[in-house]
């Protein structure tokens, strides 16, 4: 709309769900609402890692803007999927209720037309009506075409451009073979022409910083431009997705006979002129401000109630009922690692800890694995204990004992690829211990091979006890040295 891009991303079992980003310049993105807020709505309470909210799609048509996205159940079920759709006037919420249709399949897409409303799901591209205001189904769902390479075709995305439908999927399945591919068509429900030029984009060079490129859709820009924004994972070594699945950028060019290629049909850029100046400051994502949920911040499933507060300059947080190896454990307070070298700290003000009772800094990846850097109570003194979650095991080293308690600490982790440094600080920041690990490779997507694992890695707050209790975080401060 004018100058305003909107995106929509996978969220998973995080919460708040489905975060909705604004940017007018296609590159520089800023977090602006979430599709469910609400935590009643989120129905995130019983899945496992890498469930949830997949693949989201939003659209706009007559003063609406709409989020679709799979809402992928816990295997073993009778239903695995159904899809998700909300409603907003305005692109940053509040959303409608989510309402399900069930169809199962997975990436659903809008497409409007003459005030008709479509989704189309995988297993090719399936299609079929939705009612007026897109919350039933209408129609059975029926193939528009099933792929180009035929092996795994899904992420259909229509586009209706000078008299043709433009039918758009990613297939190839979602590792290194992962391409876009397009066919068109003179009716919406004709015999789809496959692209002589296809794959229009894929990563054929295995040593190319993106891998796994896919899953795109088209943007026009206001001057008439043409862009894909698309689907990658980024590995560190060239083994470890440490950041998950991330969203890139490559220019269309339409040929002479009405074809779109990206980037010249040369794969995935490295590097790219920027589309446009920058238009728009980087929002400081580490303020906190009373009664607003911070924009980058989530938690493992929906929260316990008031387990999260905002405050102007810090969030009081409660502890997790349970370990965090335990899905009952949905407290955590996290942040996307956007970078392989970053550093990050920040200070918990906390009460006199009981023994049983642990806080402090989190490297979260999912509750298989993760590495905690606590506080905790002993009988007679505190210590300072790392933890890490590989898989089903969990491995302890006591770092440092002291006698009393602060009443505030600073956490500390400096990260460097696969390598990372833990440090606690008093309150009057005197250094109290360090620790260093060198291979952090489970928190990647390839670390640990349990449940679905496309997320990526997180870091933040986490406090754990029987006996609950309150803690505050604040003064956060988050170094990214390169994307």
């Amino acid at each position: 709309m004018n100058d305003d891009y909107y995106m929509v991303n996978s969220s998973f079992i995080f919460f708040p769900c489905i975060p909705v980003s604004h940017s007018t310049d296609l590159v520089h993105w800023q977090i602006i609402g979430h599709a469910v807020m609400n935590p009643a709505w989120s129905e995130l309470g019983a899945l496992q890692s890498g469930r949830g909210y997949w693949a989201p799609d939003i659209s706009y048509d007559g003063g609406r803007f709409y989020i679709t996205a799979t809402y992928r159940h816990n295997d073993g079920g009778a239903i695995l999927r159904r899809q998700m759709i909300v409603s907003s006037d305005r692109p940053e919420g509040p959303y409608t209720k989510p309402v399900f249709i069930e169809e199962d399949g997975i990436d659903p897409s809008l497409f409007h037309e003459n005030g008709r409303h479509y989704m189309l799901v995988n297993r090719g591209a399936r299609i079929f009506e939705l009612s007026e205001d897109c919350t039933e189904k209408i129609s059975d769902a029926s193939l528009l075409y099933y792929g180009f390479q035929k092996h795994a075709p899904e992420g259909p995305h229509l586009l209706k451009k000078d008299g043709w439908y433009y039918l758009f999927l990613a297939e190839g399945g979602t590792g290194d073979g992962h391409r876009i591919t397009v066919s068109r068509c003179k009716e919406l429900f004709g015999i789809y022409e496959p692209c002589p030029y296809n794959p229009i984009m894929r990563q054929n060079d295995p040593g190319a910083p993106l891998q796994r490129c896919g899953h795109g859709k088209p943007v026009q820009t206001q001057d008439g431009r043409w862009y894909m924004v698309y689907l990658c994972g980024r590995k560190l070594d060239g083994k470890y997705t440490m950041l998950g699945r991330e969203t890139a950028l490559d220019e269309i060019r339409w040929t002479a006979d009405g074809w779109p290629v990206v980037n010249d049909l040369k794969g995935p850029s490295s590097l790219a002129p920027l589309p446009f100046k920058r238009k728009i400051a980087d929002a400081d994502d580490t303020l906190f401000c009373e009664g607003i949920w911070p924009s980058a911040w989530m938690t493992p499933r929906e929260p316990q109630e008031n387990a999260v507060t905002v405050y102007d300059g810090y969030v009081q947080l409660l502890s997790s009922p349970a370990p965090f190896y335990s899905p009952e454990s949905r407290n955590l307070f996290l942040h996307r690692q956007e970078s392989f070298r970053f550093e990050a700290s920040l200070t918990l003000d906390l009460p006199v800890l009981k023994p049983e009772q642990e806080a402090g800094l989190v490297c979260y990846y999912d509750k298989n694995s993760y590495v905690s850097f606590m506080i905790r109570k002993d009988l007679s003194d505190y210590i300072c204990v790392l933890e890490k979650r590989i898989g089903k095991e969990n491995r302890s080293h006591e770092i440092c004992r002291f006698n009393n308690q602060c009443s505030a600490y600073r956490f500390n982790v400096e990260t460097e690829g696969l390598k990372r440094t833990f440090i606690l600080m008093d309150e009057y920041e005197t250094e109290l211990c360090r620790y260093t690990l060198n291979d952090v490779s489970y928190l990647s997507d390839e670390g640990v091979p349990l449940n679905k694992r496309f997320t990526g890695a997180l870091f933040g707050a986490g406090a754990y006890g029987k006996e609950s209790f309150v803690y505050r975080m604040r003064d956060v401060i988050i170094t990214n040295h390169s994307k």
